[in-house]
């Protein structure tokens, strides 16, 4: 008889995996910032993670910091929904997982001791729902999938044709987070569509319908939309990975941690509105309280999303390239709704309500695997012209509709259902979108425009790192743009 892990299992499993990791040696430990100059006024935009990160390193090697945020709160889209739903239950809005391979992240939260809880991927079966029919799925189970697929794409499934087609091209793409890694090489990957790079391995249009399901279109527009080579990227990335996690209480654990070292820095409520640069310094006119104010440094960090940068005036502007990045690239579109059930009762089932579908949900995931007590939270994942539509939906429309679907996908979610919450990242005013996508070319183009400083002002955020869309690409370049204002010349 095939054995489910128990909800106390998982737990148990889970408290081990986290136990075990903290006991790891620090892999990737950062030498922290010498200064060998004296002090510099640092100003920092943005207190997400790569502004904190930025500014806590900083901090602790002498420099004086000042860090402008918009919000009232830290962590910009490493959010947490709390307060909203029953019995405690929570919900991440922003960022969810943290790989064994994500050696920024792992180390701040081994800094910080903050639990962790590894993720139920491999224990639970999920499903696929696609073109009308409901499909159980477990990596090693032989399915008979109801797609035109050739004899040998059946025969392999599902992880098969995921390698034959996507893992065999990885060693190409060699190691992103190596300093002298350029897109240019791989510049025939740039200019074609993820769906034409399958099309060019071979894959039928049946395997295309399996594959992207879930992940690959949860960038951009789809995969008829954005640059494979940047999703063969973050695959590369990914690559050696075996297990991931959450943090325990919510993801926002982490950015609290840093800004309670740093509370004396923030100033919140401050919207930046103008970046004055010279030769000598810069300076940052922002609003709070409907009044006007400024902030004069030495060196500016700017971790803000490019399009709310491009709203900020800049004086002198910047270079052609950097400006044309920050207006041409393109942000992804997600919102994302929360169902609250009365009972996990996909639990019964063996499942994880975790589905890749072809429906407007697209990808849904089991947000309460971690959390205490009987209640459960399910959630649709929405991205592109899905994320818009329901985005465009009153609150009590997108529940509506979400649970509609989620009915065809995990029958029993209707009679479950108690109420629930929603987000939507493109209607957030200093967010404006998900993730930054690459249109076919644009990698080739604009790569090596991204995090290069402007004089007096370098650049951090996820958006300019390896690892666009995850926690750890944010601190990678916080940490990149704190070494280069340490060791700057004025």
């Amino acid at each position: 008889m095939r054995h489910t892990l128990s909800r106390r299992e998982f737990l148990g499993a889970s408290a081990q995996s986290a136990a075990a990791l903290a006991m790891l040696s620090p892999a990737g430990r950062a030498t922290p910032l010498q200064r060998r100059s004296p002090p510099r006024r640092v100003i920092v935009l943005g207190a997400g993670l790569s502004g904190l990160v930025a500014a806590y390193e900083l901090t602790q090697a002498g420099h004086d910091v000042t860090i402008l945020e918009a919000r009232l709160r830290p962590g910009g889209r490493v959010c947490t929904l709390r307060n909203l739903l029953s019995d405690n239950l929570y919900a991440e809005a922003g960022a969810i997982y943290i790989h064994d391979n994500h050696t920024h992240t792992l180390r701040y939260v081994r800094q910080f001791n903050l639990p962790l809880d590894e993720t139920p991927l491999r224990n639970f079966q999920s499903v696929y729902y696609l073109r009308g029919r409901r499909v159980r799925f477990s990596p090693n189970a032989a399915i008979r999938w109801h797609l035109d697929l050739t004899a040998e794409e059946q025969r392999l499934g599902q992880p098969g044709m995921w390698q034959k087609y996507i893992g065999s091209a990885l060693e190409e793409i060699g190691d992103p987070r190596a300093p002298d890694w350029s897109p240019e090489p791989l510049r025939r990957y740039d200019q074609m569509t993820m769906a034409e790079f399958l099309r060019s391995r071979g894959a039928s249009e049946g395997a295309i319908a399996l594959l992207r399901a879930g992940y690959l279109d949860l960038w951009g527009e789809s995969i008829e939309s954005y640059s494979a080579l940047s999703l063969l990227r973050d695959q590369a990335l990914l690559r050696g990975s075996r297990r991931s996690y959450t943090l325990r209480g919510g993801n926002d654990q982490l950015p609290k941690a840093f800004a309670e070292r740093l509370s004396e820095k923030i100033r919140y409520g401050a919207e930046a509105v103008q970046i004055e640069r010279t030769e000598q310094g810069v300076r940052v006119h922002y609003q709070r309280a409907g009044h006007r104010d400024a902030v004069t440094g030495d060196r500016l960090i700017c971790a803000l999303p490019f399009p709310l940068l491009a709203r900020i005036a800049v004086t002198p502007p910047f270079s052609q390239t950097k400006a044309r990045a920050i207006a041409e690239l393109p942000i992804t579109s997600v919102t994302r709704v929360y169902l609250q059930t009365r009972q996990r009762f996909w639990e019964a089932e063996g499942l994880t309500p975790s589905a890749n579908t072809d429906l407007p949900i697209m990808w849904t995931h089991d947000v309460s695997f971690n959390q205490p007590g009987v209640r459960g939270v399910m959630e649709s994942y929405m991205t592109g012209a899905s994320a818009r539509q329901t985005a465009a939906m009153r609150e009590s429309e997108r529940l509506a509709f979400t649970l509609e679907h989620m009915e065809k996908v995990f029958p029993g979610a209707r009679a479950h259902f108690e109420g629930g919450i929603s987000h939507s990242w493109d209607q957030d005013e200093y967010a404006r979108g998900g993730y930054i996508w690459f249109k076919p070319g644009q990698m080739t183009a604009l790569w090596q425009h991204l995090a290069r400083p402007e004089g007096r002002v370098h650049f951090a955020g996820d958006h300019v790192s390896s690892q666009p869309g995850w926690m750890n690409g944010a601190l990678e370049s916080g940490l990149r743009a704190a070494r280069e204002v340490n060791e700057s010349e004025g």
